[in-house]
């Protein structure tokens, strides 16, 4: 199965919003595979930016006068789109990032997921909802939600297809409009994505994508928009928050982690073996959510070692756009050079490794072997800073509660994997990991694809939560309307403030007695 065509890169990039966009400077978009060129992309301005912006902000109005119901059935028939497309779109996947097939997969189901979930919930989650008034009878209190007008969203390379849409999701059912940047190596993978939407019904200008570099376009839409979603670096999250936080406007972030996984003594060694391949390297280990740490209780160590890293050594690692290789390439030379200097670095400090090591030019030019160290001390790089490739450590413990401790020693707090004797202390023992999703039993996957509970990060992970009604109403502004009936707080007219303030302290008194109260 080929990389996808020219007259495809040519179709999608009809969609980029950029006027004149032939005659713009561009650059290379590359298969991951090969290196060679697929296409170019033109390279937006801040201008670029403003003025989508601007034409997303108009269409905004008109769809915001759109009931929820309405705006979710243009979601329900993305969401069969999605499906009914999912081989271009793994296609696309593939030959932007390199991860093999069943990676890209991930992303369409969780696109169709998502989709489903919030156009299920947002008529019901976004209706004027009746509360308790503060005078029973006297106040009825309403609380309503309303845009926020233009959402940015600046999505990154790793899951180029479901982080640029599935944010813009939930923004667009809760009334508003969306002006991305892609990330400049994996823009043909949102415009996939888009056009789809499009073919759904979504008004053009609603959803408006703009490539270019992060400190111009990116800085164009943090400084014009009414909120802001990233995923990506905690270092470019810090900047992008502090910019946000001078405008005063909302932003939510899916940031680094350096992600624990605990396994007892109890647990069943050669099923954790085998899952922590997917845990550990799922999209070559370029997941903020993977596994990077392996904490096992010494009485097993040994053996989990020996079980993990021969499992590791017949990982498949091989390009191509078929099922059946477990495992793709790296995005780009960045990429290869950040896990080689990881691993040189260790080894010569005196780690061991266990599996892999080694950069596989002779499958590509950005392949690199998945890899397991053991030895690793924190005078190593690979320690405490997240690599963000196919690389991860084992430390054998004394115990579960030195597990704990060194998997909570960290400033991140993204995502966590325990396995145990049992479900009941894979469960206690989640529930002391600091960490914004925890699996039992599996490394990421349960908690990420449960779109109805939030997921995001705690410390340096993260700021806010995707999915659950959550990751909705975040995008909205929450409006308080209390309506007073009969009375005001003044009182009856002619009856003296003292005789009033008698007869309204012991009713407010009595109303902590009533249900609901």
């Amino acid at each position: 199965m080929p990389a996808p065509s020219a007259a495809t890169f040519a179709r999608l990039a009809e969609l980029i919003a950029i006027p004149d966009a032939a005659n713009r400077p561009t650059r290379p978009v590359v298969e991951a595979f090969t290196g060679r060129e697929l296409a170019t992309v033109p390279v937006g301005t801040a201008d670029d930016a403003k003025a989508a912006i601007e034409r997303a902000r108009v269409a905004q109005r008109e769809w915001a006068r759109r009931s929820p119901a309405d705006r979710a059935r243009i979601f329900h028939r993305y969401r069969d789109l999605v499906l009914e497309n999912r081989d271009a779109l793994m296609d696309m996947a593939q030959a932007e990032t390199g991860k093999s097939r069943s990676s890209a997969l991930e992303e369409v189901l969780d696109i169709s997921m998502t989709a489903r979930y919030y156009a299920r919930l947002a008529p019901k989650a976004l209706k004027p909802q009746r509360v308790q008034g503060m005078l029973p009878g006297l106040t009825k209190t309403v609380v309503r939600h309303h845009p926020k007008g233009v959402v940015g969203v600046i999505s990154p390379w790793n899951y180029p297809m479901t982080l640029a849409v599935s944010d813009a999701i939930a923004a667009l059912l809760a009334g508003n409009a969306v002006v991305i940047k892609p990330d400049s190596q994996t823009p043909y993978c949102a415009l996939a994505c888009v056009e789809l939407l499009y073919q759904a019904g979504l008004p053009r200008d609603l959803f408006a994508v703009v490539p270019g570099q992060g400190s111009v376009v990116g800085t164009a839409i943090v400084e014009n928009t009414e909120y802001l979603m990233f995923t990506g670096s905690t270092a470019t999250g810090q900047l992008l928050a502090e910019q946000a936080g001078r405008r005063l406007i909302g932003f939510s972030a899916e940031l680094g982690g350096k992600n624990p996984m605990i396994v007892t003594k109890g647990a069943n060694l050669r099923e954790v073996a085998d899952a922590a391949v997917r845990a550990c390297f799922s999209n070559s280990g370029q997941l903020c959510i993977s596994i990077e740490r392996i904490y096992v209780e010494q009485p097993v160590a040994d053996e989990f070692t020996r079980l993990f890293g021969d499992r590791v050594k017949k990982i498949t690692l091989a390009p191509g756009y078929e099922f059946g290789v477990e495992m793709g390439s790296l995005v780009s030379e960045a990429q290869v050079k950040t896990v080689s200097g990881h691993v040189d670095d260790a080894v010569v400090k005196g780690a061991t490794v266990v599996a892999g090591g080694k950069a596989r030019p002779d499958l590509g030019p950005l392949f690199y072997e998945p890899t397991v160290l053991t030895g690793v001390t924190d005078e190593m790089e690979c320690a405490r800073n997240e690599t963000f490739g196919p690389l991860v450590s084992i430390y054998p413990v004394a115990d579960v509660d030195e597990a704990i401790r060194r998997a909570n020693d960290t400033e991140y707090g993204l995502n966590a994997s325990v396995w145990a004797g049992s479900k009941a202390e894979g469960e206690a023992i989640a529930a002391q990991v600091r960490a914004g999703t925890v699996n039992v039993d599996e490394g990421y996957g349960p908690a990420w694809g449960s779109t109805a509970a939030p997921m995001g990060g705690m410390g340096v992970s993260g700021v806010g939560r995707r999915h659950g009604p959550g990751g909705l109403t975040k995008y909205t502004e929450s409006q308080t309307v209390a309506t007073t009936r009969i009375l005001n707080l003044g009182g009856p007219k002619g009856l003296p403030p003292k005789i009033w303030a008698k007869v309204l302290a012991p009713f407010i008194k009595t109303m902590q007695y009533l249900p609901g109260r």
